[in-house]
């Protein structure tokens, strides 16, 4: 393409590719710009990918591949608790040096199953635990049955660990209702399209289950698997948001699934789940002004947590920053997309504008 007719396939300016010209191997676009060029790329043919590719000299990656699936799992529930017991435990925790606009403390808490297992709270009233577990099942349809089966313990665990940490009465103790899951995955057995299938199924892991059940979740016919890694799934509601050669990523409507292909350059677990953490975090606080609407009240929260605060979070959350990279911004995006929280700020924010009058 000519410079001009490359400006108008991205929709940015001739000035702007000029700039991305001129500056040579040094230059360095903005968050926005860079996740204009990276979604082009996602877009662009399979050879001008394998250009691409030979270019950076980064042809030859490839994710790990052997006969295992070895794959770390990340749990969050949140469950909203109210200010005033949120200040009553982050007196006993450990304030976080991260997002300091959304303020939280953390501590490690004992789970009989989980060896790593964090309780972080939010100075705006939400508690969110983080449950880590690594796995290797012999296939995906065995980790998505025990995705849903290990929720139905999980969850109540959670609600006698917040009774027991808040010396409350059972009945006065929220149930966490909001779960989603972050797969890390190191290994696997599949290649080329099959490995990229098997991130999407680890994104939305419910088409691989019978969770009608009448004995609980059960798996689905092991052909089922078989049947989509070898001729690719895919779902409106599936996000993607890796970088050729760097990662593949898919954020779906019940988690996200993460591999990395290149250490140095890839997306940190710690950034997935800080991203998620406050994801989590905000979208159970509108969940709570959501459920008060829904009961006939009208919704208030402490003043610094009130409209204002909606639209602040809104702002962070849907706005590219100048120390983002294009990896961050494509990873925030998706996940906002599909966890319908941007939408989920707006109607807070307003309802909260109208009952303040």
């Amino acid at each position: 393409m000519s410079l001009r007719d490359f400006a108008a396939y991205l929709g940015v300016s001739d000035r702007t590719v000029s700039n991305w010209e001129g500056g040579g191997a040094s230059y360095h676009p903005r968050a926005e710009s860079q996740a204009v060029l990276d979604t082009a790329l996602d877009r662009a043919s399979s050879d001008a990918k394998a250009r691409f590719a030979a270019a950076l000299g980064t042809e030859g990656s490839a994710p790990p591949v052997t006969g295992r699936i070895e794959v770390e799992s990340h749990k969050f529930l949140p469950v909203f608790i109210g200010v005033e017991h949120a200040g009553r435990l982050r007196a006993h925790m450990t304030p976080s040096a991260d997002d300091q606009w959304l303020e939280s403390s953390s501590a490690r808490v004992d789970h009989p199953e989980v060896q790593d297992c964090v309780l972080h709270v939010f100075a705006c009233g939400v508690a969110v635990f983080h449950l880590v577990q690594p796995h290797d099942p012999t296939a995906l349809t065995d980790l998505a049955v025990w995705r849903y089966r290990s929720y139905a313990s999980d969850l109540p665990w959670a609600r006698d660990k917040l009774r027991d940490l808040l010396d409350e009465a059972h009945a006065s103790v929220p149930n966490p209702e909001y779960v989603l899951s972050l797969y890390w995955l190191t290994t696997g057995p599949w290649t080329g399209d099959a490995y990229d299938t098997a991130l999407r199924l680890l994104s939305t892991p419910s088409v691989l289950v019978d969770r009608g059940a009448p004995g609980g979740p059960a798996p689905l016919d092991g052909t089922v698997e078989e049947t989509l890694l070898a001729t690719g799934f895919d779902h409106p509601d599936i996000v993607s948001f890796g970088v050729r050669g760097v990662s593949t990523a898919y954020a779906g409507w019940s988690g996200v699934a993460y591999a990395s292909h290149s250490r140095e350059r890839s997306l940190t677990i710690d950034e997935l789940v800080t991203c998620e953490l406050t994801v989590q975090a905000l979208w159970c606080f509108t969940r709570q002004i959501q459920q008060m609407i829904e009961d006939g009240q009208d919704p208030s929260t402490p003043e610094q947590y009130g409209w204002r605060f909606m639209r602040a979070a809104y702002s962070r959350l849907t706005t590219a920053r100048a120390q983002e990279t294009a990896q961050h911004v494509l990873m925030r995006e998706a996940i906002m997309k599909t966890s319908g929280l941007a939408e989920r700020l707006r109607a807070a924010q307003d309802a909260l504008r109208e009952s303040v009058g």
